[in-house]
Parts: structure tokens; sequence; C-alpha cells
């Protein structure tokens, strides 16, 4: 992929993205730049050679958690837990995503679902006692986790709709129903559960730690998109869950929410991260391919593609840093999240279709990359809230009338 030197930008990055017209990232401390230049290295150098073939496979290359584990980059946004101290910004941990993402989708979900959804959950909704029992363990990558919310028959419901079940015993909790897409669960040692309390209705978040009976995860196939991730459908018959593995601070739907919000604004660094990695491939071949005597770069119905490209780059940028700077102030709320998730994956819906157009028949190889690029942005687009959902809590928002069913 294309990095350009930069001599002339401020502090010490040597390796500034050429999709970063703008140079957002000189918006990052040095210490902070540092992690985010340690990640490139590793996804340029290490990850990268293990993505084709595997996700040609639908296979997980299981030395990714070494990998990942040796980085230290796990557990940085979390205060006491991770090499990085104090908590890294949310500007850094969106740019991570997007560095991860600009190399391959599948490999920065595993990541997110883990350090993001999964740690989170236990950060924001564990006690003190919890986030001691499972985070460190987690921020070094000896443990991993999973999400599990969605459900095999619902989907934009979900805060309504859950079918899952919790049944308090005493001091056990008893989980009946099925999940669906839960990445990483194949294997994850703790896989966060979401499920309907049987007594009160609300929706309460459950710990269930991996070779509890009743607890079957099976690997979904055949998918198109995001085909290194170890989706899995979950079947939970009568798991008995302690009642010192339920999250503590989680007592409805609308705490969980809080957790959905921050993981939705990483969602739309992903999405960035799929333009700006296809954007990449096609600025190289446009420079590379040779048509009529001269590099297919040269013509303006091609430059045309790639401007608008960069165009929808650079807009996704500013909107998602200043995303960034309101999570850092604390200020920021759902229909914030919401318009970054809808509108970036939108663009980044355009930037990779004008990206594989640049490529022609080669665009479907995915020798050359970019049909990978293709392909997993259908996942980015759909997950974390369609656009349509999230269209639906910005106009309430901005309208202050409700237009879900």
């Amino acid at each position: 992929m294309t990095t350009t030197p930069r001599p002339t930008t401020p502090g010490p990055v040597t390796d500034e993205l050429t999709a970063d017209f703008y140079h957002y990232e000189s918006l990052l401390p040095d210490d902070e730049r540092k992690v985010l230049l340690k990640a490139r290295a590793l996804m340029r150098d290490r990850i990268k050679p293990l993505v084709n073939d595997n996700w040609a496979k639908g296979a997980f290359p299981k030395e990714l958690i070494g990998l990942f584990r040796d980085s230290g980059l796990a557990g940085l946004p979390y205060e006491g837990y991770g090499d990085h101290k104090p908590a890294a910004s949310n500007l850094l941990t969106g740019m991570l995503a997007l560095e991860m993402t600009r190399t391959d989708a599948s490999v920065a979900t595993f990541f997110g679902v883990h350090n993001g959804l999964a740690m989170y959950s236990i950060y924001s909704g564990g006690d003190q006692e919890q986030r001691d029992r499972w985070l460190p363990a987690m921020a070094a990558m000896d443990r991993i986790g999973a999400f599990a919310m969605t459900e095999p028959l619902g989907g934009s419901d979900v805060a309504g709709g859950m079918r899952t079940t919790a049944r308090r015993e005493g001091d056990t909790w008893v989980l009946n129903g099925a999940k669906k897409w839960i990445g990483n669960a194949t294997f994850a040692d703790y896989v966060v559960v979401w499920a309907r309390d049987e007594d009160d209705n609300h929706v309460k978040g459950f710990v269930v730690e991996k070779g509890m009976p009743g607890f079957d995860p099976v690997k979904i196939e055949n998918k198109l998109a995001f085909r290194i991730v170890e989706n899995a459908e979950i079947t939970l018959t009568d798991v008995r869950v302690p009642e010192a593995n339920r999250l503590q601070n989680i007592n409805s739907f609308r705490d969980v929410a809080e957790i959905l919000r921050a993981t939705r604004a990483g969602v739309a660094w992903q999405a960035l991260g799929i333009m700006t990695g296809a954007y990449e491939l096609a600025l190289d071949y446009a420079r590379e391919r040779q048509q009529f005597g001269r590099p297919i770069g040269g013509f303006q119905l091609v430059q045309d593609l790639l401007v608008k490209s960069l165009g929808n780059i650079t807009a996704s940028w500013g909107m998602l840093v200043q995303l960034a700077r309101l999570q850092d102030a604390g200020i920021f709320r759902d229909e914030h999240s919401s318009l970054a998730k809808a509108f970036v994956t939108s663009r980044m819906r355009e930037v990779v279709a004008w990206s594989r157009e640049i490529f022609g028949g080669n665009g479907i190889l995915l020798d050359h990359d970019i049909a990978r690029f293709f392909a997993d942005a259908e996942a980015i687009y759909s997950f974390e809230g369609t656009r349509e959902m999230n269209t639906l809590i910005v106009g309430k928002s901005i309208t202050g009338q409700s237009a879900f069913v």
C-alpha cells in the first residue's frame, strides 16, 4: 500500500498515508504517533502477508493472537490496563482502527471485537472486581474476548426484541437462546452474552467462560465478507452463569446503548480504513497500469474517480477527528456516532466501487487485494446499526420526532 515520505510534516512521522491529504495524523502527540507507527509496521510487515491466503480459505490464522500480544496494542483505551499510560485518546484508538482496516477488515474486526466490544463491555459495565479479574489477561491477549448480542431472528429490533433469556436461581443465572454473527466466539475465552431478564424484562450482560456446559458456538461458513473472522452461531441451553459473572453496572438496554455508542464510532473509523486502503491500491494501480502507451492515471476519467475518492476520505477524516474530540471531552451523544457511521459507510461504498472500477477486470481478482476490500465493505456497511437505523437516530435528534416503528 502507498506511503509517501513528507519531511515537512511536524514531528517524527516518516511514512504518512498518501490518503491523509490534510495531514490529520499530525494532530496526535508524539507518543501516540509512535504507537500508530508501530501498528503500521506490524500490519505491513507481519500481518499483511497472512491475509489473502487465509481470506481465500476462510480461515483464522491463530498466529495473529501472538503477533498482537507481542505488539502491546491491546488495552490501550483503558486506564490501568495495557501498556499505554495514561489511557490512549479516542483519536489514537480511532486511527488504530483505521490503520488495521487499511490492511484488512477481518483482522481489524478480530482485534476490535476483543479490544473494543468485549473489553469495553467489561470496563464500562463491570464493577472494579470484575475489571481486575478479567481485563489484565485480556489486555495481555492471554485471554480473548467476544461480544454476543445479535440473534438469528433479530437485527435492528434488538433493543425490544431480544429473545435470549436469563432466569435467576439463587446465585446462578440460567441462559437460554441463540446468537448469530458473533466474531471470535469459536475460540474466545470470555464471551459477553446479552440476555433479557425473565423477571424484570431488562437486558443484562453476562460473561460466559469457555467450557461452560450448554454453550455451543458453531462457525458460520460460506461468507462473502470478513472471511478471516470466525463468526459463530451460538446455541445457549441452560447455561449456568454465577451472579459474579453478571456485569454489575448493566441494568437495562439504556446501559448497553452507552457501549454501542462508543463502538459505533469505531466502526466509522473502520469504514475510513476501508476507503483508505482501497484508494491507495487504486492509486498505485493507476500509476503502474499502462494503456495506449501511458499510465491510466494520466486519463481524465481515472483522475476523476481518484479525486472523488480522496474527497470522500478527507471529508470523513474531518468528521471522525471531531467525533473523537467530542468523545475525549465526554460530550458526544448517540446521534453523533450514528451520523458518523451512516455517512462514512455510505461514502465508503462509493470509494470501494470507484477503486474497483479503476482495476477493470483485474478488480475481481484477490491477487490485487481490491476485491477483498470491495466485499468486506458490505459487512461494515451493515453491522453496528444499518444506515437506515442510524439515520432515524439522527432524525429523532434533529426533529424531536421519533420515526421508529
